[in-house]
């Protein structure tokens, strides 16, 4: 009787498990979020202190762009960004929980902020692109993965 011998090829290399690949992309998913937190947390606080600027310093604070669409007075803008700074600010170390709650609210302020910072673009358009940038990193984070889960 004759034995077949085993084949002497190269082997090919054991796929990489599904269940890493997803664990690293959830790590990376949960540190995006804890940066998102964070991020509301201080952009919220930051969002507020313009705003108040805005209230306070109104006319002198604003660039004036004689030919923009969308016109809006110191004071509407100032109570704006107070409104979106504070409520991020509060929502900001919620998410850290992992409430639900607390990650749509956060979605829907970075969603608000990011809408008032393009209209806010002609006035300051390295930091409006610059706040904009991270209102999509919030997003993106918070919508990927629940901080409770892990």
């Amino acid at each position: 009787m004759a034995r077949s011998r085993p084949a002497t090829g190269p082997r090919p290399a054991p796929a990489r498990p599904v269940r890493e690949t997803r664990r690293a992309r959830t790590l990376l998913a949960a540190g995006a979020s804890t940066f998102a937190a964070t991020v509301m947390l201080v952009a919220g606080l930051f969002q507020f202190v313009e705003g108040l600027v805005t209230l306070v310093d109104g006319p002198t604070f604003l660039v004036r762009t004689p030919s923009y669409v969308f016109t809006f007075n110191a004071t509407a803008w100032g109570w704006f960004h107070m409104v979106i700074g504070l409520g991020a600010a509060v929502a900001g170390p919620f998410i850290f929980t992992g409430n639900l709650v607390a990650r749509s609210a956060g979605i829907a302020l970075a969603v608000l902020s990011a809408l008032a910072n393009f209209l806010w673009l002609p006035s300051y358009p390295v930091w409006a692109i610059v706040v904009i940038a991270l209102d999509v990193i919030v997003i993106w984070a918070l919508s990927t993965v629940d901080l409770g889960e892990l």
